[in-house]
């Protein structure tokens, strides 16, 4: 489990689970997400809850999804700054995801 912050003061943080994480990823959800800028602002986290939106309304919204989007994408003390911080979460936790794949392939 991680914790990342919601707001600069730090009185503000939300638990992110690697389901999370793993969610996000099978999603693409952050894929185009950014302006050539890289700045995160409402107006991103906006257009990352509308992509959400889309996804749910089909049948049978997944599980996984529907969590995410309660705990982490919905909640009350997602901002900018939270979604930033999420991003560079997301970025190492990929990383380190490609380094134990290619360090299992290399013990094969």
């Amino acid at each position: 489990m991680y914790t990342i912050l919601c707001n600069m003061k730090g009185s503000r943080q939300l638990s992110v689970e690697d389901s999370h994480l793993k969610t996000i990823d099978r999603y693409s959800l952050f894929s185009d997400l950014l302006d050539s800028n890289g700045i995160v602002e409402e107006n991103v986290l906006e257009k990352l809850r509308l992509n959400v939106r889309g996804l749910l309304s089909n049948d049978k919204p997944d599980s996984d999804l529907l969590d995410l989007c309660e705990h982490i994408i919905f909640h009350n003390d997602m901002k900018a700054f939270g979604l930033h911080q999420l991003i560079l979460l997301f970025i190492d936790w990929k990383k380190e995801q490609i380094e134990a794949l290619k360090t299992s392939q290399r013990d094969d």
